[in-house]
């Protein structure tokens, strides 16, 4: 997990770590993020899939996002019930967070979000600019890492089996784009103690420790980038069927900007 609180403007990187189970989770949601006390807008990002009503193969939105991203190796793995259920005791765990975050107000709709008269003209490109929203989206860090990091293929931070000198690479240029979002549009800071951590040190679960919670920080700055640019994302899919939200590719901004 991992917070960003600030503005559009930019915000700042207050907390991050590793959660376990579902109750672990929402506690921690209920702390930082869903309690009544936390001032909207709030976005949660999460990289898991929230809706799959398929049983087996993949999402409509999995295929329209490999369209687009699939030549630089960032497709993402289908989803299905078939594959999803054979763990979590047969629950899938992103719809049980999911139903978990609806009974706290948010809501699953990168179109509508809180107000349905400030939805998009284009469906494919979602508004999140509204002041007073709570919403949940899935997002996938591989594919925006190619869009906000302007990569020829993904990082291949996760590929254990590929040498140590790679992997280590691999690490060190994901740091590197990382560092460098204290001075993007919009920037975070705070990542200073993540980023003092060496992976090359790393093993075994150490190592996958921090794989999980670098990820947290991009799906929270992935939110934070929709929120400022909604013209320069995508939503891949639908609602019922399933969707990913992403930063998408500089050729397909809709905001008028290059």
């Amino acid at each position: 997990m991992a917070v960003l609180e600030g503005s559009a403007a930019g915000a700042r990187l207050t907390r991050s770590g590793l959660l376990g189970n579902d109750a672990e989770v929402l506690a921690f949601l209920d702390e930082h993020a869903a309690g009544p006390a936390i001032i909207a807008p709030v976005i949660i990002a999460i990289d898991a899939p929230l809706s799959v009503p398929n049983e087996a193969g993949r999402r409509p939105g999995e295929a329209l996002l490999g369209q687009v991203f699939a030549r630089y190796q960032a497709g993402a793995h289908p989803a299905n019930r078939q594959i999803l259920t054979r763990y979590n005791g047969g629950e899938i765990r992103g719809e049980l967070l999911k139903a978990a975050l609806e009974t706290r107000g948010f809501v699953d709709d990168p179109f509508r979000l809180a107000a349905p008269d400030v939805r998009a003209p284009d469906i494919r490109v979602p508004d999140i600019r509204v002041p007073d929203i709570r919403v949940m989206v899935e997002v996938y860090p591989h594919a925006a890492m190619v869009a906000l990091f302007r990569l020829s293929r993904t990082l291949k931070y996760k590929q254990k089996g590929q040498g140590r000198g790679k992997l280590d690479a691999a690490w060190h240029e994901y740091h590197a784009h990382l560092a460098a979002l204290e001075h993007a549009e919009p920037p975070i800071t705070g990542l200073d103690t993540l980023l003092a951590l060496d992976p090359g040190t790393l093993r075994g679960a150490a190592l996958k420790n921090h794989e999980d919670e670098t990820d947290a920080v991009m799906c929270a700055y992935i939110a934070l980038y929709a929120h400022r640019f909604p013209g320069r994302c995508e939503v891949f899919g639908t609602v019922a069927q399933g969707y990913i939200l992403t930063p998408t590719l500089p050729e397909r901004w809709r905001d008028g900007s290059v």
